[in-house]
């Protein structure tokens, strides 16, 4: 390899004609060593000379190389690295940036990585590999007795679209056997949880990482669809662990084992890595830059990036810096029509579209993935705004492109409920502020002060029952009306109300009597403020409770336009024997569960934040419908199902509605001082939201998630460890035991 000088310029080659090579043309010609630059085959908007050559025509571009006396040659594409052509210029004296085709062999034989990764025990999800479609009987038994479900990958390349992620047996079974036509097969565990792109640079001896980038590899929003060859990206990407950390457990291993065997990596490696509950597992090698991650890391490199690839290429690369700029850069990766699958290209070129400070466009290849729109801001939203921004004005109406890129952000980034916007403690905070003053009004008649799920007034002196007690309950459906609004599903807000009223009284066994609504918007509107109150009265009459009627506001200048809230109080009464909780709650008593209907009005402010950029149409796995329809199931009503039980002599022992504080806050409520709910996580099916909410959340505490929404458990009973099964024939529908009181000091401990 011929010495290169550290200050002098450099004629560059760079290998490929895609966005990626686009973006690495763009990025080399910004340096002030660049020289003659050259980019074969390039494309119609690279910049620097193109050249005639395909990227796996070794003899060709080896012969350019050395009759153009190039300094340095930069390879874009996988296809190029398996081909050789490394090998070959090393061996013509040019000094190149890439690993040779033995090096290579991490990204363009899979059976080898994986091999690799277990030796070097670097964490991965269990896999098995086939040769020949011979083996399709032993691949189809291991996956069997695997007993859960897999990604099939071809073991060779496949421009990134080698891999299938079957969701039913059928369709595993199809998939491993069309993949055997194609050779040799690897079956990996299917692991759950956020992706993340950890390229690093590599001398041979050294790996020193870039920012965490976040590629979007399925077609469709949600990530859903089939897999491509990534349809945008991000970076930094917020992932909760050091870059220097993973790169040492990856990535450095790796480089030490190559250098090892006799066939040092230099270049780019790229560890596509799954943040599992378990922690970062090993998906993938890539040996050169990723598309569309270069797109989004090279703008952010701000140290001298021929300085930087010469550096990787003489064994210089740990005395070489690597700044980073202070910016976030969100790349939109907009395609043709057909895309994955062949078909026309867009009409629309964008080989002359300006750039700026702010906005990058970099080429692809027409038919297929035709341009990436890059935006650039201090943080990532302005980032997001200046991509999508962009790319409406770009993207004819025929574009396939995705409007979520960036989606998982925000579940990344947040660590508490606070976070969202809604302080738990602060309201707890409030409320014993606000207890001196309340109970400075109370009289004896007053049986439930502030803090209980709905205030409790003696009217026996009126009334005809025994002992007869009033249950009221006033509340509001809180930040999820500002979705339903967007979904134009105004009949919720009003089933939501009315329900969450009915449950906060039926926890001290009262039935209801009758509701009064309050409904404020900027303007009023007949058709709306009707669909509300269809909803009000939809609840009332499955209740038996009378809706009396209420206030309707006209707030204009206190309501942004299109935005309303809805709030309400609801009576209930009850015998004041059969008020709840009953003081015989005691350490042995069962926890049993009834299943929520979603989120119910509670955590919107987290849940907003989360699924913002994710629009409402998605249907992100392991979602059965629309993240929309998931997000806007109303609030179910639990006097139905209880209503049998509450008439039977002291078998409901307590009741918790799980409201905001989620199961952690508000079981304590019911529970004597000595005592402590043990809730066993795992006892209950957890439905596909939470489960997409877990897995989007990466930021968020345990704990955390479990005070914030209600994970699945709408409604905790409290009953004798002798009559669980009674109290499960009077319910009457699925329901779990959750765990059991235990002497304590009235908290929850989830285990």
């Amino acid at each position: 390899m011929s010495p290169v000088s550290t200050a002098a310029a450099v004629d560059i080659l760079i290998v490929g004609g895609g966005a990626r090579e686009h973006a690495l043309a763009w990025t080399v010609e910004r340096s002030k060593r660049c020289g003659r630059l050259f980019v074969a085959p390039g494309n119609d908007a690279t910049p620097g000379e193109r050249v005639a050559i395909a990227p796996d025509d070794v003899g060709a571009l080896t012969a350019f190389a050395t009759e153009h006396a190039i300094g340095l040659v930069v390879v874009g594409p996988e296809v190029a690295l398996a081909a050789g052509l490394v090998d070959a210029l090393q061996t013509a004296g040019v000094t190149v940036f890439g690993p040779t085709k033995a090096a290579a062999q991490l990204e363009w034989d899979k059976a080898f990585t994986r091999r690799v990764a277990g030796e070097l025990g670097l964490s991965s999800p269990a896999y098995a590999s086939f040769e020949s479609a011979d083996e399709i009987g032993l691949a189809l038994d291991w996956w069997k007795a695997l007993g859960r479900q897999i990604v099939v990958k071809q073991v060779g390349l496949a421009s990134g679209k080698g891999v299938a992620v079957p969701l039913d047996d059928r369709s595993c079974e199809a998939a491993i056997r069309s993949f055997f036509n194609s050779g040799g097969v690897v079956l990996e565990e299917r692991l759950h949880g956020p992706e993340c792109s950890l390229l690093a640079f590599c001398d041979g001896v050294v790996a020193r990482p870039l920012p965490f980038a976040q590629d979007h590899k399925r077609l469709g929003e949600g990530d859903t669809g089939p897999n491509t060859g990534g349809m945008g990206a991000y970076a930094p990407a917020p992932v909760p662990y050091d870059a220097d950390v993973l790169t040492s457990e990856f990535i450095q291993p790796v480089v030490d084992y190559m250098r090892l065997r006799g066939t040092p990596f230099v270049g780019v490696l790229y560890a596509g890595l799954m943040l599992t509950i378990d922690g970062p597992k090993l998906l993938e090698f890539n040996c050169r830059f990723g598309d569309p991650e270069a797109q989004v890391l090279l703008p952010l490199i701000d140290s001298d990036i021929i300085t930087l690839l010469l550096a990787c290429c003489t064994g210089d690369l740990a005395r070489t810096p690597i700044a980073i700029r202070d910016v976030a850069a969100l790349g939109v990766v907009v395609a043709a029509p057909n895309y994955p699958s062949p078909g026309p290209a867009l009409a629309t070129p964008v080989s002359n579209v300006a750039t700026s400070d702010d906005t990058l466009v970099f080429r692809g290849v027409p038919g297929w993935r035709e341009f990436t729109v890059v935006g650039l801001a201090p943080t990532l939203a302005q980032a997001r705004r200046n991509a999508y921004d962009l790319t409406a004005k770009l993207a004819p109406s025929q574009a396939r492109y995705r409007r979520d890129i960036g989606w998982r952000a925000h579940g990344a980034s947040l660590s508490s409920y606070a976070a969202a916007g809604v302080d738990i403690d602060e309201g707890a905070r409030a409320v014993e502020h606000l207890k001196a003053s309340v109970e400075r009004t109370h009289t004896s008649s007053v049986l439930g002060g502030i803090g209980a799920f709905g205030g409790t007034f003696d009217l026996s002196a009126v009334v005809l029952m025994d002992h007869p007690v009033l249950v009221a309950s006033t509340d509001g459906v809180g930040t999820k009306v500002e979705l339903a609004a967007r979904a134009g599903r105004y009949d919720v807000a009003g089933q939501d109300i009315v329900n969450h009223c009915i449950n906060d009284v039926l926890v001290q066994g009262a039935r209801p009597l009758f509701f009064l609504d309050y409904y404020a918007s900027s303007v009023i509107r007949a058709e709306q403020v009707a669909a509300v109150v269809s909803g009000m009265s939809l609840a009332c009459a499955a209740a038996g409770c009378v809706l009396l009627g209420g206030e309707t506001a006209e707030m204009p200048g206190v309501y942004v336009p299109g935005a309303f809230d809805v709030a309400g109080t609801l009576v209930g009464v009850v015998e004041r024997a059969r008020l709840l909780p009953l003081a015989t709650i005691a350490p042995g008593d069962v926890l049993v569960g009834l299943a929520s209907s979603g989120p119910h009005t509670n955590g919107y402010s987290l849940l907003r934040r989360l699924f913002d950029w994710l629009p409402l149409d998605a249907q992100p796995e392991p979602l059965d419908r629309p993240i929309g329809d998931a997000l806007l199931v109303p609030h179910r009503s639990y006097l139905e199902p209880l209503q049998r039980a509450l008439v039977e002599d002291d078998l409901v022992k307590g009741l918790a509605h799980i409201t905001g504080g989620g199961l952690i806050d508000n079981v304590p409520r019911i529970l004597p001082a000595d005592c402590d709910a043990a809730i066993s996580l795992g006892s209950w099916p957890m439905p596909p939201l939470f489960q997409l909410v877990q897995d989007v959340a990466t930021g968020l505490p345990r704990d955390e998630l479990y005070r914030t929404l209600n994970m699945g458990i709408g409604m905790v009973v409290v009953v004798d460890a002798g009559r669980v099964q009674e109290l499960r024939d009077c319910i009457g529908e699925p329901t779990w035991v959750i765990g059991a009181i235990v002497a304590g000091d009235k908290r929850v401990l989830l285990t």
